[in-house]
């Protein structure tokens, strides 16, 4: 079991799936938990559903629960690349946990080490088409969609929060609540690994590979 840490935009989920293809295991993400569950209809999935509806945060008690009865299942014996999923200390301690109650372990933290002002820069350069979404990277807001005609009125936008001071403040709060998971991580004896994010995706597939001996 592999879980994948890191800052906004150091690229967890652009080497989740190419890390679970690699190594013949399932990437899971939060984000597909939940909603599989929600559309599942299960007990934990109809809980989250509430939060959900109300526009609130899934309680981590709830998220965690969802998790282990999706790891439970047959697809995920021989382990899984995890992205997104842990975010705090009672989620790295809840994650563990449930690990242990399913007789799993965690092999190793993939930390994506990337500096601040690269990730303003990579993620502020990101746009997306107001019409149909499509991330194009190195594209100015206002150029025309590639997938749309320009009566579609598909023009490139940058997304609020990918503006260098929206960046800069979501690094702020990786700071603060999230980086001192890592150091948790690295006192209760887990396989922490650091990975220089910088560079092609082929590139920095290689040195997580590299890292993790495969």
């Amino acid at each position: 079991m592999i879980v994948l840490f890191g800052k906004p935009g150091a690229g967890k989920g652009t080497q989740a799936p190419r890390l679970a293809g690699a190594l013949g295991v399932p990437a899971l993400a939060t984000g597909d938990v939940l909603r599989a569950a929600v559309r599942d209809g299960t007990p934990l999935g109809k809980a989250a559903k509430a939060f959900m509806d109300r526009g609130d945060l899934v309680p981590d008690d709830v998220i965690l629960g969802v998790l282990a009865e999706t790891l439970a299942a047959p697809a995920f014996e021989r382990g899984a690349v995890l992205d997104g999923v842990v975010r705090t200390i009672p989620q790295a301690e809840g994650l563990n946990k449930a690990l242990d109650g399913l007789g799993r372990s965690l092999d190793a933290v993939v930390f994506f080490d990337i500096a601040d002002e690269e990730l303003v820069r990579r993620i502020s350069a990101r746009t997306v088409c107001n019409v149909c979404q499509t991330p194009y990277t190195g594209r100015a807001p206002g150029e025309q969609c590639d997938r749309q005609t320009p009566s579609d009125g598909g023009q490139l936008v940058r997304r609020t929060d990918d503006e260098p001071d929206a960046v800069r403040t979501r690094l702020a709060v990786f700071r603060e609540q999230t980086a001192p998971v890592l150091a948790w991580y690295e006192r209760h004896g887990d396989r922490v690994v650091r990975v220089n994010a910088i560079g092609t995706v082929d590139e920095v597939t290689g040195r997580v590979m590299a890292a993790l001996g495969r």
